[in-house]
């Protein structure tokens, strides 16, 4: 699994470039951001070939020493919270998660969309304290966004993986 991270995710793991992987990016990649929420740190998660998001409130440096198993840990558990396989978007194996840097600006610019609902949503409820993270998560991969030309869900984007192949 190829986590790219932005310079703000980069800085906090205290990554150096060397330990970056140069490699092409695909719709399998998985973006992190760093936002600050009601002055706590938060991670926003996102899968480039269906926007399927999750934010996770509270994040410590110390739970990020093993970001592999952190990350994986956080996208397994919002997958069975829709009934989802944890295989649907691709392996997920901690010990395999390799870091770069973002590669397209357009998830980028999905994701900054995101935070500015979640900023939105998390002042309307009276603050994160107040805030039912899970009915933020389903909420973001319920909010219909343009990607490629196309409007979609991100929940009907991986639901779409699920179906069966058919032939004709």
């Amino acid at each position: 699994m190829i986590l790219r991270c932005t310079k703000k995710v980069l800085d906090l793991l205290d990554t150096s470039p060397l330990r970056l992987t140069e490699s092409r990016p695909t719709d399998e990649d998985w973006y992190m951001n760093l936002l600050w929420l009601d002055r706590q740190k938060c991670l926003l998660l996102t899968h480039a070939g269906t926007l399927f998001s999750l934010v996770v409130a509270g994040a410590h440096k110390a739970d990020l020493r093993s970001i592999g198993r952190y990350a994986v840990r956080a996208i397994e558990t919002e997958l069975r919270s829709e009934g989802l396989p944890s295989d649907i978007l691709g392996p997920l194996d901690p010990d395999r998660v390799v870091l770069a840097k973002t590669a397209s600006r357009s998830v980028l610019g999905f994701m900054n969309d995101i935070a500015l609902h979640l900023r939105y949503q998390i002042s309307a409820a009276g603050g994160l304290g107040h805030s039912d993270i899970s009915t933020l998560n389903q909420r973001l991969r319920r909010t219909l966004h343009n990607y490629g030309g196309t409007y979609a869900y991100p929940i009907d984007r991986v639901l779409e993986r699920q179906q069966p192949m058919t032939r004709i």
